[in-house]
C-alpha cells in the first residue's frame, strides 16, 4: 500500500464530509447515534469473537496486564459504549448557538456563534472503547472524524467500524464522516499529523511515549496529556472513614487508566493513625508501597521511595507515599511533581479545601472524591474524546464543547462605519 496516497484520500475524503456533517441537523446526527448503538447491540458476538483475536494475539506477543485490561471489550464495557451513544445523543447540541449579543454604540449586534472544528484526527492505542467515544463525541459535534487505533486491537476497531457505518448510513450522512484507517502501518500517524490541509485539530491517547512523538512532529493543533500522576492527599481534618474508601478505591478500581491514584500524601498530624490503616487495605489488595522515610517508620514492609517514584505514572498495583506537613506541603508536592491531570484532598474543612482547589494547578482538582472521577461519562459530558492538561482551548476531559471553536457573528441593518 502507498500510505501516503491512502492517507491524502482519506484527508480529502474527510474534509469533504465534514461539510455534509456541519450541515446536518441534530435530529440526524442523532439518529446516526441511535442507530450506531443498536448496531453495537446487535453485533456483541461479532465484536466478541474480533476482540477474542485481539486479546490472543496479544497475549502471544508478550502485552502486559495493564495493556490487556485496557484492549479487553466485556459485555459491561459494550454496555457502556451503547450508553454513551445514547447519552451524547441526549446531550444539548451546541452547533449553532449564539451568545453574548449585545449591542454596540455603532448600533450592530456583536456575539459569537459555536461551530465544529471540521476533522480531528484521533491517533490512539489498544482500548478499543475509544473508536466509539470518540466518533460519538465529534458526529455530535458537527465534525468528521479519522481513527487511527493501535495495532493490537485492530480486529476489534474494524468490527466497530462496521457498526458505525450502519449507523451513518441509516441517517443518510456521508459514509466519510467516520473513517478508522485500515492499515496497522505507523507511516498512516505521520501523515495524519502532517496534513494541515485536510485535518484541524489532533487528539492522541495512549503512552507518554506517542503522545510526546505526536507532540514533537505534528504540523498540526494537539489536544492532549502526556501522563495521568495523580494524588490524593489527607488533610488533618479528614474523616478517615472517607480516607481510606476514597484513597483505595483511587488506586485500586483500574491500575491501567491515567486518573488513578499514584501517590497518596498523608498530613504529618495524623500519618501514625491512618497509615497502618491504609497500608493494611493496600496490601490485602496486592499493592506495593514505596514510601518516604516518615512513611517507613510507621509502616513496616514498605519499601523505599526514591524522587523517580514522585514523578512516576505506575499504571501498576504500585504506589507512593508521603507524609507532608500539612496543606502547604501537600500544595508544594503536588505542583512540583503532579502532571495536572487530577488531584484531590479529603479534608471536612472548607477553608483548606477552598485553598487546595484554588492553588493546586490541575486540570481537575476534587474534594472529597476519587481522582477516578476524572472521566467525561462521570462529568455528564456522554463520553470523552481524551483528557487535556493544556491550558488553551480545552482542559480537563474534552466532550462536546472542546471539538468546537466559535465565530463572531455581527447583524445590522445596513449599518455603515464612519
Amino acid at each position: 500500500m502507498d500510505i501516503a496516497a491512502y492517507m491524502a484520500e482519506v484527508g480529502q475524503q474527510a474534509r469533504a464530509a465534514a461539510a455534509g456533517v456541519a450541515r446536518s441537523t441534530t435530529a440526524v446526527r442523532n439518529q446516526a447515534l441511535l442507530a450506531t448503538a443498536e448496531a453495537l447491540d446487535a453485533a456483541r458476538e461479532e465484536l466478541a469473537l474480533a476482540n477474542g483475536k485481539d486479546l490472543q494475539r496479544g497475549r502471544e506477543n508478550g502485552l502486559d496486564a495493564a495493556m490487556l485490561d485496557r484492549l479487553e471489550l466485556t459485555p459491561q464495557r459494550i454496555d457502556t459504549m451503547i450508553e454513551g451513544l445514547r447519552q451524547v445523543a441526549s446531550l444539548p447540541d451546541p452547533i449553532g448557538a449564539i451568545t453574548d449579543m449585545a449591542y454596540r454604540p455603532s448600533g450592530i449586534q456583536v456575539g459569537k456563534m459555536r461551530v465544529p472544528l471540521g476533522v480531528i484526527g484521533i491517533i490512539y492505542e489498544s482500548r478499543p472503547n475509544v473508536t466509539v467515544e470518540a466518533a460519538s463525541l465529534c458526529l455530535k459535534s458537527g465534525n468528521a472524524t479519522i481513527l487511527r487505533g493501535g495495532s493490537e486491537s485492530i480486529h476489534s476497531n474494524q468490527a466497530i467500524a462496521r457498526c458505525l457505518s450502519e449507523g451513518l448510513a441509516k441517517a443518510g450522512l456521508p459514509e466519510n464522516a467516520v473513517q478508522v484507517i485500515k492499515t496497522t502501518d505507523r507511516a498512516a500517524v505521520g501523515e495524519l499529523i502532517t496534513m494541515p490541509d485536510h485535518v484541524d485539530v489532533i487528539v492522541p491517547r495512549g503512552g507518554k511515549g506517542l503522545i510526546e512523538r505526536i507532540s514533537r512532529d505534528a504540523r498540526v493543533p494537539v489536544i492532549k496529556h502526556l501522563d495521568g500522576v495523580c494524588h490524593v492527599y489527607i488533610d488533618s481534618h479528614a474523616d478517615p472513614e472517607k480516607a481510606v474508601n476514597v484513597a483505595i478505591n483511587a488506586k485500586t478500581h483500574r491500575y491501567g487508566t491515567c486518573n488513578t491514584m499514584e501517590t497518596l500524601l498523608v498530613d504529618s498530624e495524623i500519618a501514625e493513625d491512618i497509615l497502618p490503616l491504609l497500608a493494611r487495605a493496600f496490601v490485602e489488595k496486592g499493592v506495593e508501597l514505596r514510601g518516604c522515610e516518615r512513611t517507613r517508620a510507621i509502616v513496616e514492609g514498605v519499601a523505599e521511595a526514591t524522587e523517580a517514584d514522585w514523578e512516576a505514572e505506575y499504571l501498576a498495583p504500585v504506589l507512593a507515599v508521603r507524609v507532608v506537613g500539612g496543606l502547604d506541603g501537600a500544595i508544594d508536592h503536588i505542583n512540583r511533581y503532579s502532571s495536572q491531570h487530577t488531584d484531590s484532598i479529603i479534608t471536612e474543612n472548607y477553608t483548606r479545601a477552598r485553598r487546595f482547589i484554588t492553588e493546586v494547578d490541575s486540570s481537575s482538582v476534587m474534594v472529597n472524591a476519587s481522582t477516578r472521577f476524572a472521566d467525561g461519562f462521570e462529568y455528564g459530558l456522554g463520553a470523552e474524546i481524551g483528557i487535556s492538561t493544556d491550558k488553551i482551548h480545552a482542559r480537563g476531559p474534552v466532550g462536546l464543547e472542546g471539538l468546537t471553536s466559535q465565530k463572531y457573528v455581527v447583524f445590522g441593518d445596513g449599518h455603515i462605519r464612519t
